[in-house]
């Protein structure tokens, strides 16, 4: 039996990558905490004696910063500031073997499934019974609810499945248990995350469900917004708006990656849609829901991307007119079926074809927020800074999009609702008053 030290065991978890990957962190911590760890996130305080970094493999750049991170909680355990470093998440998970033998100062490295082994090194026990049960890194009035792990799609440029497995969607009363716990704790925004959100329920219920778990959390009482992220294009399954006509508190919003416009690409990628079919979806989604804003993301710089295709994708944004466009450049990642085509194009260029296409986006954007001016919206106020309040409007998800900037001398408090008048309009932000 292990023998109490006089210290009392502090961890820190940091973490990298994606909102799937928070919500892990967040459940680590949940967990340690019902043992009794202390745990804290990203804390800059240096009270802490071990440091988990939940690590990101997705693409280089994400890569570089998850090692560059062990390396420098590895030089303070080597100072004596830390008593253990442990290494999990998607890097852990896809280069373990290489990361052991180059990195040696490591206490231990787990994969992205392994959170019963991360707790043994703690003494602690996994809880089943605490699903849904997290410690908050974001503030306390939104967070990301993760209802199915893995993806089933073979997206050529995508290490995902590598890292994640295949799909596996979680019940319904499962996810709308950790709801109604996350909106009793404070939450009023909740964002649905999955790699992939459109396929939840097929291997589950033998059917696509996603209408019915929003038409569920729909119904969780003083849950104020639900957003939608990561929906795949193809077979997209149009019930879902009907779901988003019919309640309120389903924001009128999806982030739908489609990645490309060129043909040539979209099947390079094998995205298994053409051209015409994602710009009869998108026109169909917006009939159906009138006022809808729509995200997107592309990708420049794919094997065998010419100059022609760059152009093509310009056309295809200025005729379409995404409400929120981000844009990647592509990143050769081994393992994935375009790992045998050739990296053809430079890191440069990529970067440059990126650049062109924001943009012709930065153009729409500016526009879209011109019309917004003198029109009246609900806001959800995210923080204050610089002796301004920072908002949000249904149309708009957290630190990807807009921001509405609030100028006012009454208190307002973060997590509030309030109406507010847009006066000005930019880019990519907007500036409004009180009602």
């Amino acid at each position: 039996m292990k023998t109490k030290t006089l210290k009392k065991d502090k961890v820190n978890i940091i973490t990298l990558g994606c909102s799937k990957n928070m919500v892990d962190s967040e459940v680590l911590s949940g967990q340690l905490l019902a043992n009794e760890i202390d745990v804290v996130h990203e804390s800059g305080k240096k009270d802490h004696n071990i440091v988990v970094v939940n690590t990101c493999g997705f693409i280089d750049k994400a890569k570089e910063e998850s090692i560059n991170t062990i390396l420098e909680q590895l030089e303070l355990k080597q100072r004596g500031k830390l008593e253990k470093v442990y290494v999990t998440g998607c890097l852990s998970e896809r280069y373990r073997g290489d990361l052991e033998s180059e990195i040696p100062g490591v206490d231990a490295w787990f994969g992205t499934m392994e959170l019963p082994l991360i707790l043994k090194k703690f003494d602690a026990d996994y809880k089943a019974e605490l699903v849904g049960e997290r410690l908050l890194s974001t503030p306390t009035h939104y967070a990301y609810l993760k209802i199915a792990e893995g993806c089933n799609r073979t997206c050529s440029f995508c290490a995902i499945p590598l890292m994640r497995g295949s799909h596996v969607s979680r019940p319904i009363e499962q996810i709308v248990a950790e709801a109604e716990k996350l909106v009793n704790s404070g939450v009023k925004e909740i964002m649905l995350i999955a790699q992939e959100l459109t396929y939840y329920g097929l291997d589950l219920y033998k059917q696509r469900r996603l209408a019915d778990l929003m038409r569920a959390l729909a119904g969780v009482k003083g849950l104020e917004w639900i957003r939608l992220h990561y929906a795949y294009p193809h077979k997209f399954p149009m019930e879902v708006l009907d779901a988003m006509n019919e309640f309120p508190n389903i924001c009128k919003y999806i982030d739908m990656p489609l990645q490309h416009a060129a043909d040539n690409m979209l099947k390079a990628m094998k995205r298994q849609i053409t051209r015409v079919e994602m710009e009869e979806l998108v026109t169909a989604i917006r009939e159906k829901v009138p006022g809808i804003c729509l995200r997107t993301t592309l990708i420049t710089g794919f094997p065998g991307e010419t100059l022609d295709d760059v152009e093509e994708l310009k056309t295809f944004l200025e005729k379409m007119r995404f409400d929120r466009v981000g844009v990647f450049t592509y990143s050769h990642e081994e393992g994935t079926s375009a790992y045998e085509l050739e990296d053809n194009i430079p890191a440069e260029e990529k970067e440059r074809r990126a650049q062109e296409i924001m943009e012709v986006q930065q153009e729409i954007s500016y526009e879209k927020n011109q019309e917004k001016i003198g029109k009246i919206f609900r806001v959800l106020v995210d923080k204050k800074e610089s002796g301004r309040y920072l908002a949000r409007t249904e149309f708009d998800s957290v630190e990807v999009d807009n921001e509405v900037i609030i100028n006012t001398t009454k208190r307002l408090k973060p997590g509030e609702f309030v109406e507010v008048r847009i006066t000005k309009a930019y880019d990519y932000d907007l500036e409004a008053e009180l009602v």
